[in-house]
């Protein structure tokens, strides 16, 4: 079992409703999730490196 199984599932924000947007606002728009993509992406690699270390420090010598 992995340890994210064990927190909350949090519900899926509603999407926005991008008709009233206008192109320059869409474009913000869109630079906004690629920062939260990048963010994600820094937080999933940190999590997957605390992981390897626990791994390496714990593993029963040969």
């Amino acid at each position: 079992m992995d340890i994210d199984d064990l927190e909350p599932r949090k519900a899926k924000p509603a999407l926005k409703d991008l008709t009233t947007l206008g192109v320059a606002e869409l474009k913000d728009y869109i630079a906004g999730l690629e920062a939260e993509i990048a963010r994600a992406r820094a937080a999933i690699t940190a999590k997957e490196a605390q992981k390897n270390a626990a791994e390496a420090f714990f593993k029963k010598p040969s």
